[in-house]
């Protein structure tokens, strides 16, 4: 982590709790402008998509929840070749700790999570700068290709290292991302 005013922050990592549901939601609500991250992951956990370990939140030293980060289950394929991959979705850091290393060390923390799981893809809608640090890099070079009409560098891939080429094709978001 960062210091700041000399001291190193007293930043750490976990998977999430049950209990922390609504930290992480004021977290998401201070983050973005409106309620629709929040929405997003309460409806998530209620969804086959989600996957227990691999919901990631960063606490202060006092135990408060200021950052979060999401993988759930996403299908990825054509026709009946449909293969699974993780959704990075959303980020979120409260708005005092941001650019403090936070939403690094809880991205990194969700990632190392899905290796230690033996995943294989993470997918991500976002910035190619601050994702591209993690090694994610546009989906076409993976032949895989997204729901979204974005430009072609914000919607990216993370090959993990159980990866062997696949899954290929358009991806399929969980119920829940529709409308969001």
């Amino acid at each position: 982590m960062r210091q700041r005013k000399g001291r190193p922050l007293q930043v750490r990592t976990r998977t999430e709790r049950p209990d922390d549901a609504p930290e992480i939601r004021r977290v998401l609500m201070a983050a973005f402008p409106g309620p629709d991250e929040a929405d997003l992951v309460d409806a998530l956990r209620r969804d086959p998509a989600w996957l227990p370990g691999l919901s990631i939140v960063a606490i202060d030293g006092a135990g408060l929840v200021i950052g979060h980060a999401l993988l759930t289950r996403l299908r990825v394929g054509d026709g009946g070749a449909l293969g699974d991959a993780l959704a990075l979705a959303p980020v979120a850091v409260a708005p005092e700790w941001q650019r403090k290393g936070v939403g690094e060390l809880v991205v990194r923390a969700v990632l190392s999570a899905a290796e230690t799981a033996g995943e294989k893809l993470v997918v991500v809608l976002g910035d190619p700068e601050y994702y591209g640090r993690f090694g994610f890099t546009p989906a076409g070079r993976h032949e895989v290709t997204g729901p979204f009409e974005v430009p072609e560098a914000y919607f990216q891939v993370l090959p993990l290292t159980a990866y062997d080429g696949g899954p290929r094709g358009l991806c399929r978001y969980p119920e829940p991302f529709v409308g969001v």
